[in-house]
Protein backbone atom coordinates (compact mmCIF):
# COMPACT_ATOMS: atom_id res chain seq x y z
CA UNK A 1 0.00 0.00 0.00
CA UNK A 2 1.56 3.13 -1.28
CA UNK A 3 -1.14 5.63 -1.81
CA UNK A 4 -2.52 8.45 0.64
CA UNK A 5 -6.38 8.17 1.17
CA UNK A 6 -8.78 7.52 3.71
CA UNK A 7 -7.34 4.08 4.67
CA UNK A 8 -4.14 5.21 5.30
CA UNK A 9 -4.91 8.43 7.19
CA UNK A 10 -7.11 6.43 9.68
CA UNK A 11 -5.30 4.34 10.22
CA UNK A 12 -2.12 6.78 10.87
CA UNK A 13 -5.11 9.19 12.84
CA UNK A 14 -5.72 6.19 15.33
CA UNK A 15 -2.41 5.08 16.31
CA UNK A 16 -1.61 9.26 16.80
CA UNK A 17 -3.90 9.53 18.82
CA UNK A 18 -3.68 6.23 20.62
CA UNK A 19 0.29 7.09 21.08
CA UNK A 20 0.85 10.60 21.64
CA UNK A 21 0.41 11.26 25.30
CA UNK A 22 1.34 7.61 26.72
CA UNK A 23 5.88 7.51 26.83
CA UNK A 24 5.73 5.05 23.87
CA UNK A 25 6.92 7.86 20.71
CA UNK A 26 3.81 8.49 18.44
CA UNK A 27 6.21 9.37 16.22
CA UNK A 28 8.51 5.84 16.15
CA UNK A 29 4.99 3.83 15.64
CA UNK A 30 3.92 5.96 12.97
CA UNK A 31 7.78 5.39 11.09
CA UNK A 32 6.93 1.64 12.02
CA UNK A 33 2.92 2.02 10.81
CA UNK A 34 4.37 3.55 7.84
CA UNK A 35 7.31 1.16 6.79
CA UNK A 36 4.68 -1.76 6.97
CA UNK A 37 2.05 -0.09 4.52
CA UNK A 38 5.22 1.16 2.60
CA UNK A 39 3.58 4.58 3.07
CA UNK A 40 7.42 5.99 3.43
CA UNK A 41 9.41 9.24 1.97
CA UNK A 42 9.27 13.13 2.04
CA UNK A 43 5.43 13.05 1.61
CA UNK A 44 4.82 10.14 4.37
CA UNK A 45 6.60 12.26 6.73
CA UNK A 46 5.01 15.18 6.44
CA UNK A 47 1.15 13.23 6.44
CA UNK A 48 2.70 11.77 10.03
CA UNK A 49 3.47 15.11 11.35
CA UNK A 50 0.42 17.38 10.34
CA UNK A 51 -1.83 14.49 11.44
CA UNK A 52 -0.88 15.55 15.31
CA UNK A 53 -2.78 18.69 15.07
CA UNK A 54 -5.94 16.80 16.13
CA UNK A 55 -4.20 15.13 19.24
CA UNK A 56 -2.83 18.91 19.77
CA UNK A 57 -6.37 19.79 19.86
CA UNK A 58 -7.65 17.14 21.80
CA UNK A 59 -5.33 18.61 25.04
CA UNK A 60 -7.50 22.20 24.00
CA UNK A 61 -10.46 20.68 24.56
CA UNK A 62 -9.98 18.43 27.43
CA UNK A 63 -8.62 21.02 29.23
CA UNK A 64 -10.06 24.05 28.35
CA UNK A 65 -11.58 24.86 31.48
CA UNK A 66 -7.93 24.70 33.06
CA UNK A 67 -6.84 27.08 30.39
CA UNK A 68 -9.34 29.30 31.02
CA UNK A 69 -8.77 29.44 34.29
CA UNK A 70 -4.75 29.90 34.03
CA UNK A 71 -5.23 32.53 31.22
CA UNK A 72 -7.33 34.65 33.43
CA UNK A 73 -5.79 34.30 36.47
CA UNK A 74 -2.70 35.32 34.42
CA UNK A 75 -4.00 38.02 33.16
CA UNK A 76 -5.21 39.42 36.48
CA UNK A 77 -1.61 38.90 38.27
CA UNK A 78 0.39 39.97 35.65
CA UNK A 79 -1.51 43.68 36.22
CA UNK A 80 -1.11 43.81 40.00
CA UNK A 81 2.62 42.19 39.45
CA UNK A 82 3.30 45.63 36.95
CA UNK A 83 1.48 48.23 39.64
CA UNK A 84 3.45 46.63 42.91
CA UNK A 85 6.58 46.53 40.46
CA UNK A 86 5.92 50.14 39.41
CA UNK A 87 5.43 50.88 43.32
CA UNK A 88 9.01 49.30 44.25
CA UNK A 89 11.19 51.29 45.92
CA UNK A 90 14.19 52.06 44.30
CA UNK A 91 16.53 50.44 47.02
CA UNK A 92 14.73 46.89 47.15
CA UNK A 93 16.10 43.99 45.49
CA UNK A 94 14.63 42.92 42.19
CA UNK A 95 15.76 39.23 43.11
CA UNK A 96 14.14 39.03 46.41
CA UNK A 97 10.89 40.72 44.21
CA UNK A 98 10.46 38.10 41.70
CA UNK A 99 11.44 35.48 43.90
CA UNK A 100 8.50 36.25 45.72
CA UNK A 101 5.94 36.97 43.23
CA UNK A 102 6.98 33.26 41.87
CA UNK A 103 4.65 32.06 45.00
CA UNK A 104 2.68 34.57 44.82
CA UNK A 105 1.69 35.13 41.04
CA UNK A 106 1.41 31.04 40.40
CA UNK A 107 -0.66 31.21 37.12
CA UNK A 108 1.62 34.42 35.45
CA UNK A 109 4.81 32.51 36.43
CA UNK A 110 3.42 29.17 35.42
CA UNK A 111 2.62 30.23 31.68
CA UNK A 112 6.16 32.06 31.06
CA UNK A 113 7.91 28.92 32.47
CA UNK A 114 5.69 27.19 29.95
CA UNK A 115 6.27 29.35 27.32
CA UNK A 116 10.24 29.31 28.02
CA UNK A 117 9.58 25.29 28.01
CA UNK A 118 8.84 25.47 25.03
CA UNK A 119 12.28 27.12 23.57
CA UNK A 120 15.11 24.94 23.78
CA UNK A 121 13.29 22.27 21.26
CA UNK A 122 11.43 24.38 19.20
CA UNK A 123 15.46 26.24 18.61
CA UNK A 124 16.90 22.90 17.99
CA UNK A 125 14.35 21.38 15.93
CA UNK A 126 14.10 24.64 13.96
CA UNK A 127 17.98 24.24 13.27
CA UNK A 128 17.99 20.26 13.04
CA UNK A 129 14.56 19.26 11.11
CA UNK A 130 15.62 18.87 7.63
CA UNK A 131 18.57 16.48 9.09
CA UNK A 132 16.50 14.72 11.39
CA UNK A 133 13.53 13.98 8.94
CA UNK A 134 16.53 12.75 6.49
CA UNK A 135 18.59 10.25 8.87
CA UNK A 136 16.67 9.50 12.24
CA UNK A 137 13.23 8.68 10.32
CA UNK A 138 13.72 4.77 10.17
CA UNK A 139 12.90 1.99 11.92
CA UNK A 140 16.59 1.49 13.39
CA UNK A 141 16.59 4.59 15.22
CA UNK A 142 13.17 3.93 16.53
CA UNK A 143 13.94 0.73 17.98
CA UNK A 144 17.32 1.87 20.23
CA UNK A 145 15.40 4.84 21.04
CA UNK A 146 12.79 2.66 22.22
CA UNK A 147 14.83 0.48 24.41
CA UNK A 148 16.99 3.17 25.78
CA UNK A 149 14.01 5.28 27.29
CA UNK A 150 12.15 2.26 27.84
CA UNK A 151 15.10 1.36 30.68
CA UNK A 152 15.25 5.32 31.92
CA UNK A 153 11.84 5.23 32.29
CA UNK A 154 12.31 1.80 34.42
CA UNK A 155 15.37 3.10 36.70
CA UNK A 156 13.46 6.28 37.35
CA UNK A 157 9.82 4.70 38.51
CA UNK A 158 12.34 2.24 40.72
CA UNK A 159 14.06 5.39 42.13
CA UNK A 160 11.98 8.13 41.69
CA UNK A 161 13.70 11.22 43.60
CA UNK A 162 11.26 13.29 46.21
CA UNK A 163 8.26 15.11 45.16
CA UNK A 164 8.14 18.40 45.91
CA UNK A 165 5.43 19.62 43.52
CA UNK A 166 2.01 18.37 43.76
CA UNK A 167 0.05 21.07 42.29
CA UNK A 168 0.51 21.87 38.15
CA UNK A 169 0.31 25.50 39.02
CA UNK A 170 3.03 25.40 41.70
CA UNK A 171 5.66 24.07 38.66
CA UNK A 172 7.96 27.32 38.74
CA UNK A 173 9.86 28.73 35.77
CA UNK A 174 13.43 27.10 36.30
CA UNK A 175 11.78 23.57 36.98
CA UNK A 176 9.59 24.29 33.54
CA UNK A 177 13.18 25.39 31.60
CA UNK A 178 14.48 21.93 32.92
CA UNK A 179 11.60 19.72 31.40
CA UNK A 180 12.01 21.81 28.33
CA UNK A 181 15.31 20.65 27.69
CA UNK A 182 14.53 17.24 28.75
CA UNK A 183 12.10 17.67 25.68
CA UNK A 184 14.76 18.03 23.45
CA UNK A 185 15.84 14.20 23.39
CA UNK A 186 12.20 13.70 21.87
CA UNK A 187 13.56 15.34 18.63
CA UNK A 188 14.92 11.66 18.32
CA UNK A 189 12.10 9.20 16.58
CA UNK A 190 11.16 6.96 19.07
CA UNK A 191 12.22 8.77 22.30
CA UNK A 192 9.18 9.93 23.27
CA UNK A 193 7.95 13.54 23.71
CA UNK A 194 5.81 13.06 26.36
CA UNK A 195 8.12 10.04 27.82
CA UNK A 196 10.93 12.69 27.83
CA UNK A 197 8.80 15.30 29.66
CA UNK A 198 7.57 12.88 32.16
CA UNK A 199 11.02 11.51 33.33
CA UNK A 200 12.16 15.22 33.04
CA UNK A 201 9.09 16.26 35.47
CA UNK A 202 9.96 13.39 37.91
CA UNK A 203 13.54 14.08 38.37
CA UNK A 204 13.18 17.31 38.75
CA UNK A 205 10.00 16.66 41.84
CA UNK A 206 7.24 16.49 40.16
CA UNK A 207 4.96 13.88 41.54
CA UNK A 208 3.55 11.54 38.27
CA UNK A 209 0.18 13.35 37.87
CA UNK A 210 1.53 16.76 37.78
CA UNK A 211 4.58 15.59 35.16
CA UNK A 212 1.89 14.14 33.26
CA UNK A 213 -0.51 16.72 32.48
CA UNK A 214 2.22 19.45 32.78
CA UNK A 215 3.65 17.15 29.38
CA UNK A 216 0.00 17.96 28.33
CA UNK A 217 0.72 21.44 28.00
CA UNK A 218 4.19 21.47 27.29
CA UNK A 219 2.35 20.01 24.33
CA UNK A 220 0.17 22.46 22.89
CA UNK A 221 3.12 25.16 21.82
CA UNK A 222 5.75 22.54 20.88
CA UNK A 223 3.11 20.61 18.01
CA UNK A 224 1.23 23.68 17.14
CA UNK A 225 4.50 24.98 16.01
CA UNK A 226 5.81 21.34 14.65
CA UNK A 227 2.81 21.02 12.74
CA UNK A 228 2.12 24.69 11.59
CA UNK A 229 5.72 24.53 10.11
CA UNK A 230 6.16 21.24 8.67
CA UNK A 231 2.32 21.88 6.70
CA UNK A 232 3.71 25.26 5.61
CA UNK A 233 7.00 23.56 4.18
CA UNK A 234 4.93 20.91 2.79
CA UNK A 235 1.74 22.38 1.77
CA UNK A 236 2.93 21.82 -2.26
CA UNK A 237 3.07 18.49 -1.75
CA UNK A 238 -0.91 18.20 -1.26
CA UNK A 239 -3.51 18.07 -3.10
CA UNK A 240 -7.46 18.06 -2.49
CA UNK A 241 -7.83 14.58 -2.15
CA UNK A 242 -4.90 14.47 0.71
CA UNK A 243 -6.03 17.33 1.89
CA UNK A 244 -9.79 15.53 2.83
CA UNK A 245 -7.53 12.20 3.63
CA UNK A 246 -5.67 14.03 6.21
CA UNK A 247 -8.59 15.97 7.77
CA UNK A 248 -10.34 12.70 8.08
CA UNK A 249 -6.96 11.26 9.82
CA UNK A 250 -6.99 14.84 12.15
CA UNK A 251 -10.52 13.71 13.04
CA UNK A 252 -9.76 10.40 14.57
CA UNK A 253 -6.48 11.63 16.07
CA UNK A 254 -8.65 14.09 18.02
CA UNK A 255 -11.25 11.41 19.52
CA UNK A 256 -8.84 9.16 19.81
CA UNK A 257 -6.27 11.40 21.99
CA UNK A 258 -9.01 12.95 24.04
CA UNK A 259 -10.20 9.28 25.66
CA UNK A 260 -6.28 8.26 25.89
CA UNK A 261 -5.93 11.36 28.22
CA UNK A 262 -8.40 11.09 30.06
CA UNK A 263 -7.81 7.39 30.31
CA UNK A 264 -4.20 8.08 31.17
CA UNK A 265 -4.70 10.76 33.99
CA UNK A 266 -6.34 8.38 35.75
CA UNK A 267 -4.31 5.80 35.50
CA UNK A 268 -0.93 7.64 36.91
CA UNK A 269 -3.21 9.10 39.81
CA UNK A 270 -3.16 5.09 41.11
CA UNK A 271 -0.46 3.21 38.97
CA UNK A 272 3.64 3.39 38.18
CA UNK A 273 4.84 3.76 34.31
CA UNK A 274 6.81 0.36 34.74
CA UNK A 275 4.62 -1.43 32.33
CA UNK A 276 5.26 1.56 29.30
CA UNK A 277 9.12 1.02 30.34
CA UNK A 278 8.82 -3.04 29.63
CA UNK A 279 6.90 -2.30 26.33
CA UNK A 280 9.37 -0.07 25.04
CA UNK A 281 12.13 -2.68 25.64
CA UNK A 282 9.99 -5.34 23.93
CA UNK A 283 9.03 -3.77 20.96
CA UNK A 284 12.30 -2.01 20.33
CA UNK A 285 14.34 -5.59 20.84
CA UNK A 286 11.58 -7.02 18.45
CA UNK A 287 11.98 -4.41 15.93
CA UNK A 288 15.85 -4.99 15.93
CA UNK A 289 15.47 -8.70 15.86
CA UNK A 290 12.98 -8.80 12.77
CA UNK A 291 15.44 -5.89 11.14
Amino acid sequence: MDTFGPGVASLLGLLEGLTEYLPVSSTGHLILLGHWLNFIGEFAVSVEICIQLGAVLAVVAYERTTIASLVRHAYQEQQVLRCHLQALPRSASLTDFFRRSTTVHRHFWFLIGLGAAFLPAALVGFLAHDWIKAYLFSPHTVAVALIIGGIVLLIVETWPPPVRCSELTHVGPWQAVGIGLAQCMALIPGTSRSGATIVGGLLLGLDRRVATEFSFFLALPTMFAATGYTFVQSFHLFNVHDALALALGTVVSFLTAWAVIAAFLFYVKRRSLHVFGYYRIVLGATILLVL
